[in-house]
């Protein structure tokens, strides 16, 4: 395993891992990375592998779905925004039909905003269709506590009444806090909570891969 010196791993920590945190570890590390290593551990995937793991989730969701009739994708902020983009295309290519993508930002839907956010910020959410009656795809880069998720499904609900609401992941790594499954996964990772899993992607990193480390 590869240790980074202090230089590196801050380096490391605000051009990639940073940006991938949800907010309680990004507060965690703000606070304490003076003094806290980080071991790479390894490679999950790398940009072939999160390709074809998002290929056959697109397949599985036309299968699942019976075609591609009443089908939308709602990326959650950041990264299931491009994932969202990525499966739609890969859905158009099939099937023929151009699937709708919306983007969802649930800051305002997070129960523990307060607790982990020092500064709550609303940022627009962007669904410029009708998904009442619809089969909406949540699409996340990582399921953990299903909170997020869990939200999700709160911010859909307030938008409209969708027939079915389903989730894609690319990236499961367990440790479930509610009840929540995702119905498409890229990879299952079964991880420890003293771990951390960084997706990377090239719309919002310059680089595509996934990948774990140790906190």
């Amino acid at each position: 395993m590869q240790r980074y010196p202090q230089g590196v791993y801050k380096e490391e920590l605000t051009r990639f891992i940073y940006p991938c945190m949800h907010t309680q570890a990004r507060i965690f590390f703000r606070d304490f990375y003076e003094e806290a290593n980080v071991e790479f551990k390894a490679t999950l995937m790398d940009e072939d592998a999160v390709k074809r793991s998002l290929i056959r989730i697109s397949h599985e969701i036309l299968e699942d779905n019976k075609g591609a009739e009443g089908i939308c994708l709602v990326g959650i902020k950041t990264r299931g925004i491009p994932l969202a983009e990525r499966i739609a295309k890969n859905i158009e290519n099939i099937s023929g039909k151009k699937i709708p993508v919306g983007v969802l930002d649930i800051t305002l839907y997070r129960d523990d905003l307060s607790k982990y956010s020092d500064d709550p910020i609303l940022n627009a959410t962007d669904i410029q269709f009708e998904i009442t009656g619809k089969n909406v795809i949540l699409i996340d880069d990582v399921i953990f506590t299903g909170r997020t998720a869990r939200a999700a499904m709160d911010a859909i609900f307030a938008i409209g009444r969708a027939a079915k609401i389903k989730l894609a992941v690319l990236i499961d790594r367990g440790h479930r806090e509610l009840p929540i499954r995702p119905d498409f996964v890229g990879k299952n990772v079964p991880s420890s909570k003293g771990e951390m899993i960084a997706v990377k992607l090239l719309e919002t990193d310059g680089i595509t891969g996934v990948s774990l480390y140790r906190i």
